[in-house]
């Protein structure tokens, strides 16, 4: 079990749920304003040396291969050192024997502002949907809302092992809004990428923020460089989506091209009908273009957006429940035509935080679909949850692979645990048997965040309370039933 999950929150938010209807907590709520009012500043551990021995080393890299035994040495938040025996004096040692030391997983589409609704949204009834509810619910959020959903994903981010995270900003009310989501960002301590979108409800024909997009740009408050800027777009086409927004190719061409002269990268979906075309044709793509939900490509498509360098982000665990009419995962063909794929969480409603189940249910679909006619690997799985979404996410010379000179993001995986014991080959044990509890230890830019299955930092029962009293607080502002 996770230590932050959904029962938790469902458990009490009927009841604070009553007790949001107070006027003292609706209008702290509604008087709060950028970094949440309540939130201390954040403590972090410190970065120092030490070295993690015995442990079977995963490097993501092909130039150093992988050490069944081996030590990995971190000083000041970078890869000092990879190899069989390390000399380190003076460094803290870490026992990794009965264990997997790899990168931790590179996370590159999930709308960390959706945690808060777990207690609502349902994947059994089209009535309270994931796209109803968060149409719904949406312009309620505060900007504290939005802080404690954010703060809410990446704990659950951190216990699972994920170290670097897209967060798919698509409900930025205000730069209230977007100040929160980066500060929840900055006080988790991992890596990252918040690309600002618009807000739910936004009429189609209105533009984004752009000028606040170019204060973010102008201001960045993160100094660590850990954290990077983008834009995320709303659907493109010609045909009103009343649900996730759909704009014109004029303004797509309008926001594209302010993002473009920041310097932003720019991600959107294409879970319908395929807009690669109609991008090409508008001189859109590029290296800088990053898509989700690859379900309806056509292979001309594809050997377009392998042209461009465009990068594709697939949702496995969300993707999967979709019907047929809405395509199937490309996994196989987008791997055959060379274009740079990803994995994704897309949003922890009705779906787990679990890397290992991506990979596994990936396997799975390619299987059952495709089989032995496109080779898919264990292996492979593995760098697609890594070294794959650190490309994808322009991040590759930082993180991905636990490469001497990037910074020191990784996770130690128990292999000692009834579900992984006795082990064989790593990989098939991690895409196969694991699971999120079996991570021991989680570290991302040398800051150790989770030690023997606990958070070293963060306040979690601070945390959950936060999570139940705005969860109930925004049902009750929106009059949900």
């Amino acid at each position: 079990m996770h230590e932050v999950d959904r029962r938790a929150v469902l458990a009490h938010a009927t009841v604070l749920g009553a007790a949001s209807l107070l006027p003292g907590r609706a209008l702290a709520q509604g008087a709060t304003t950028g970094q949440a009012a309540d939130r201390p500043a954040a403590s972090l551990p410190a970065r120092g040396e030490f070295v993690v021995r015995g442990a079977h080393v995963l490097t993501m890299d092909p130039a150093l291969g992988d050490l069944p035994t081996g030590d990995v040495h971190v000083r000041d938040g970078a890869i000092v050192a990879v190899g069989a025996t390390i000399a380190a004096p003076g460094a803290d040692a870490i026992d990794g024997r009965g264990m997997i030391c790899m990168p931790g997983f590179v996370e590159t589409h999930w709308h960390l502002w959706t945690s808060l609704l777990r207690p609502i949204v349902r994947a059994d009834d089209g009535r309270y949907g994931y796209f109803p509810v968060t149409a719904r619910l949406g312009p309620h959020f505060t900007p504290q809302d939005s802080y404690r959903s954010v703060r809410l994903g990446l704990a659950q981010a951190l216990s699972s092992g994920i170290t670097t995270v897209h967060n798919w900003a698509h409900n930025v009310r205000s730069p209230a809004h977007a100040d929160a989501e980066i500060a929840a960002m900055r006080d988790s301590g991992m890596r990252g990428r918040f690309s600002y979108g618009t807000p739910q409800g936004l009429p189609n024909g209105e533009p984004m923020d752009l000028a606040d997009l170019a204060r973010l740009k102008r201001d960045w408050p993160d100094r660590d460089g850990l954290l990077a800027l983008g834009m995320c777009s709303r659907n493109v086409g010609n045909d009103p989506n009343p649900l996730r927004g759909n704009i014109t190719p004029e303004m797509t061409k309008k926001e594209w091209g302010a993002a473009h002269d920041l310097g932003l990268p720019i991600t959107l979906h294409t879970s319908g009908p395929s807009p690669v075309k109609l991008l090409d044709e508008a001189g859109l793509l590029g290296p800088h273009v990053q898509l989700v939900h690859p379900l309806l490509t056509t292979a001309d498509e594809r050997a377009t957006l392998a042209a461009r360098g465009v990068g594709y982000s697939m949702a496995p665990l969300g993707e999967s429940r979709r019907p047929a009419s809405a395509g199937v995962i490309q996994l196989g063909e987008l791997m055959e035509s060379g274009v740079k794929i990803s994995m994704s969480i897309d949003h922890t409603t009705t779906l787990n935080c679990d890397c290992f189940a991506c990979m596994r249910t990936l396997y799975n679909l390619h299987q059952h679909r495709i089989g032995e006619r496109i080779k898919l690997t264990s292996r492979r799985l593995v760098e697609l949850a890594t070294i794959d979404g650190a490309r994808d996410l322009g991040i590759a010379d930082k993180a991905g692979s636990l490469t001497p000179g990037k910074r020191a993001d990784l996770i130690l995986v128990r292999t000692t645990d009834v579900n992984m014991v006795p082990v064989g080959d790593p990989y098939e044990a991690l895409v196969g048997l694991a699971e999120p509890d079996n991570v021991d230890t989680v570290v991302a830019d040398g800051r150790i965040l989770r030690r023997g299955g606990k958070f070293t930092a963060l306040d979690h029962a601070q945390l959950v309370r936060d999570a139940m009293d705005s969860a109930g607080a925004l049902r009750a502002r929106a009059n949900w039933p």
